[in-house]
């Protein structure tokens, strides 16, 4: 295969530093982004790669990642959003949005965005980490993004995964044509730091002696790999949404075209694109 330019969100630690770690040993040219300065150094070091380090809670920080990063490479062949997270009480980011919202969905979103053309160029993929949460723990509102009403961690976590499937399948409508391939994916229940911010149960199990029950982060990166150099088309379908290597079920949401467009056309506004733009940026 010939070397690829593969950027990782949320490869300070687990699945995305796993995934970095095996693209790398595979010769694509990876480059890992995470929150931590000091973390997302370590990774880089040890696998001798660059890095970026940006907090997806600032979308600021987004635009300078996607500057630097558009500054640096002609090309990006693959785009793995896989930053994310479940918080703590019900916050506000400073771009006004609940936080959970943000750091899973509008951020990568954003990102994406503002990589599409490179992405475009490339006939490139695009790889975004869901969960299962979509199915168990989804109340989705259109109509209050935000959780103005009802918040609670795990639903804002769920209804976050889902709009992660959400902008899969739209992706996909849009950009297909384009040579753009998308795909999300659950990893399953992985044993990283994940939930650390976290006041809801999962927590306990994260850090208790029920973590021998979860898999490891080698494991957990599996799907993402597999994505990101199998052939689209041949060994996966473009815009939908996998586990374990294989098509999963989704909430039954993520199959409702017209909510999908929805939802773009609300988090270009959230994120100050001007509707449309996105098409071709």
């Amino acid at each position: 295969m010939t070397a690829r330019t593969v950027v990782i969100t949320g490869a300070s630690d687990g699945i995305g530093a796993e995934a970095a770690r095996r693209l790398h040993e595979a010769g694509d040219t990876v480059i890992v982004v995470g929150r931590s300065p000091e973390k997302t150094k370590a990774v880089a070091n040890e696998l001798k790669v660059a890095s970026f380090t940006a907090d997806f809670s600032q979308l600021d920080d987004v635009r300078k990642l996607a500057a630097a990063l558009r500054d640096n490479y002609e090309r990006i062949d693959v785009l793995a959003n896989n930053a994310g997270g479940i918080f703590g009480p019900r916050q506000l980011t400073v771009d006004g949005n609940e936080t959970t919202f943000q750091v899973n969905h509008l951020a990568p979103f954003l990102l994406t965005h503002l990589l599409m053309d490179r992405l475009i160029e490339s006939r490139g993929r695009i790889i975004n980490t869901s969960s299962i949460a979509n199915t168990r723990f989804a109340k989705f509102d259109i109509n209050d993004l935000n959780m103005d009403h009802g918040y609670s961690e795990n639903r804002a976590y769920g209804n976050a995964k889902l709009a992660n499937i959400l902008f899969t399948t739209e992706l996909h409508r849009r950009f297909s044509d384009s040579g753009i391939s998308t795909a999300a994916f659950h990893p399953g229940v992985v044993a990283t730091s994940f939930a650390t911010g976290s006041t809801t149960a999962m927590r306990h199990i994260y850090r208790s002696v029920f973590r021998f029950l979860l898999i490891s982060p080698e494991q957990g990166a599996d799907t993402l790999v597999w994505l990101a150099q199998s052939i689209p088309g041949v060994d996966w379908v473009s815009g939908a949404y996998y586990a374990k290597r294989q098509i999963a079920k989704a909430n039954p949401l993520a199959y409702d075209a017209a909510l999908a467009a929805e939802l773009w056309e609300k988090s270009e506004r959230l994120v100050g694109i001007s509707s449309g733009s996105a098409e071709r940026p």
